[in-house]
């Protein structure tokens, strides 16, 4: 195909705010389905978890057929910790669809992936969505978008971007809110005439990015990207190359080539400049490398990725019931594992930890670790975690801290309470503004201040707020603060929980863990509200004796255990625990397991922290 009838066009938003509804509607409306085929919501959502959570993982690609012209378009994720893979797509793209909520506005993750399109001087058209909500604030959103793409230092003609009011769930768009076409042709329209069409040249030597990576049982690895410059075809000889690695020249064939055609991907012979395709056969490909021609090798610079702040310890099981869930559970396993996820996610990093069987892991947040961590324990391996930690840097002799911006929607009656938390957590507000009964608020945090609040805030909030944080920038360290001011309960002995020594345990504060469970000494069964650890003994079990007494057997009253996410897991641990992870199962431990050998290591704390 010409590359002047192909677009290539990046949806980006924040998260929740319709962009892979949108690429439902924008699928069935160009014939990309058959009339009788059944096809689910949210069809580019199409990871267990991605479909389980309701939000957009990895970036994909699709393409659909409008008129005489190709759009591949790229679904992107909206939330801050997967930014990384919106990043790396802007190069494969010529320009972006930028969609946001009628009610909610420009949000913190609106202003970073916005950001990102600018710095590469990427065309915008700005997609209104969801106006059939009652309480859509049109005209108020559309000043806040052309704040934000002027406080972004936005060129005049990313100024003058056209502006699309929407609904994705009914299909629909139009130039005005009061004139609504009955289907998405203004949108079409608007992506046809305002984004530009590649810019590559056929008659120069091939030349390929590439962005993403697939893999394939059958055909090992599969590089997805732009076709720069030049023809692709079957089977040619290629030079596999890296703009920030130069030394990295490896010799390779194409073997196979496909496009993509809605939600398939058709196998081709050729593929020219502008397109965006897949190639496989090519071993060792990366994330940045360049495929060139043999006899024209230039390497094409990939865009750099906002460095990680979040770090964890990886580290093999070794607690009394280690071995008995888990498929995988060696070091090599893990190893192996973690640096083939940094591979295809470039927001990741991993580097051997301080023993052979411990690994660092650096990534953009907490959800960013625990959705790798659920997808390995879905695979079948069995590890343990350490507390997420932010990364801090030192800058002319002062130490700095990762910041993160922070908005906040709550109703009015709960602005207090957010304010005092975040007070206790070094969070500055920077920003209120009245939204009919509801309050929104920004704030300046330390990223480690935001560690384990997203369930005391829906608690505060009455389960009514809604939370969202981005990476700002790297500030000076704004002091200690008490993270988590409850304690655990902790397991005294190994053996099965009884609902006896619940009972008598559920006196201390909430329990994780309800009769019958197996449990080890060392094992957090519970919260200590009034802080400090409780060690109790949840497998007591009653004496029998042959004198009874009136009420003796009653039944005994067991309150419902708190059933423990992974999520709620990860916010809960602290300094001296891990977080080990199975197959089956999620525990909370502590890492020295002997109550009495814990003691004196908490004496020995105690005594160094006294001493200076």
């Amino acid at each position: 195909m010409d590359s002047q009838f192909i677009r290539n066009v990046a949806i980006i938003a924040h998260v929740d705010h319709g962009k892979t509804t949108l690429v439902d509607g924008l699928l069935r409306q160009s014939g990309a389905f058959r009339k009788n085929q059944a096809v689910m919501d949210r069809v580019m959502d199409s990871g267990d978890i991605e479909r389980e959570r309701g939000i957009t993982i990895l970036a994909k690609n699709t393409a659909v057929k409008y008129g005489n012209y190709k759009i591949n378009i790229v679904d992107t994720p909206g939330h801050a910790d997967f930014g990384g893979e919106v990043e790396r797509i802007l190069k494969m793209v010529n320009g972006v669809v930028l969609l946001v909520d009628a009610y909610e506005g420009t949000m913190p993750q609106t202003r970073f992936v916005l950001s990102k399109a600018l710095a590469l001087d990427r065309p915008v058209v700005v997609v209104v969505n969801k106006i059939d909500r009652p309480d859509a604030r049109l005209k108020e959103v559309v000043d806040e978008v052309l704040e934000l793409l002027i406080e972004l230092g936005a060129t005049d003609a990313q100024l003058d971007s056209p502006i699309i009011y929407a609904s994705a769930r009914e299909g629909i768009a139009g130039k005005d809110p009061d004139d609504m076409a009955a289907d998405l042709i203004p949108l079409f329209e608007a992506v046809v005439r305002h984004i530009p069409a590649p810019a590559g040249e056929r008659d120069k030597p091939f030349q390929m990015l590439i962005s993403s990576l697939d893999y394939s049982d059958y055909v090992g690895s599969i590089g997805i990207g732009r076709v720069e410059n030049g023809v692709l075809s079957q089977n040619m000889p290629a030079v596999l190359t890296n703009f920030h690695r130069p030394d990295k020249q490896v010799r390779t064939k194409i073997t196979a080539i496909y496009v993509f055609e809605g939600l398939n991907r058709i196998p081709a012979e050729t593929a020219a400049a502008g397109d965006i395709v897949c190639v496989s056969g090519v071993e060792g490909v990366e994330i940045g490398d360049t495929l060139c021609a043999s006899d024209g090798v230039a390497a094409l610079e990939f865009p750099e990725i906002s460095e990680p702040s979040v770090e964890m310890t990886f580290l093999v099981n070794d607690s009394p019931f280690a071995g008995r869930e888990g498929k995988f559970v060696t070091s090599r396993h893990l190893r192996a594992r973690l640096y083939k996820e940094a591979v295809r996610d470039v927001s990741l990093r991993v580097s051997d930890g301080d023993s052979s069987e411990s690994f660092r892991v650096v990534g953009r947040g907490e959800m960013h670790l625990s959705i790798l961590i659920e997808n390995m324990r879905r695979e079948g391996y069995e590890f343990q975690v350490s507390m997420p930690r932010v990364i801090l840097k030192e800058k002319d002799g002062k130490i700095q801290e990762p910041i993160d911006r922070m908005a906040a929607d709550v109703p009015a009656d709960c602005v207090g309470a957010v304010i005092e938390k975040m007070g206790a957590r070094a969070g500055e507000l920077v920003g209120m503004t009245p939204a009919g009964g509801r309050m929104r608020m920004e704030f300046s945090v330390p990223a480690r201040g935001l560690f384990g609040y997203k369930s005391q805030f829906l608690t505060d909030t009455g389960g009514e707020g809604i939370l969202s944080s981005v990476f700002d920038r790297y500030d000076d360290y704004r002091g200690d603060f008490d993270r988590r001011p409850m304690g655990s309960l902790v397991a005294f002995e190994t053996g099965e929980s009884s609902a006896y020594g619940l009972f008598g345990a559920q006196e201390r504060g909430p329990l994780f863990i309800g009769p019958g469970v197996r449990v080890y000494a060392g094992m957090v069964v519970g919260l200590s509200p009034k802080g400090g650890d409780i060690a109790v003994n949840v497998c007591k079990k009653k004496q029998m004796t042959n004198m009874r007494a009136s009420g003796s057997d009653e039944a005994l009253r067991l309150i419902t255990p708190v059933q423990m996410s992974l999520e709620q897991s990860l916010e809960f641990i602290g300094d001296d625990e891990y977080l080990e992870v199975t197959p089956k199962s999620v525990r909370i431990r502590k890492r020295i397991l002997d109550a009495g050998l814990r003691a004196k290591a908490d004496h020995r704390k105690k005594t160094l922290s006294a001493s200076g």
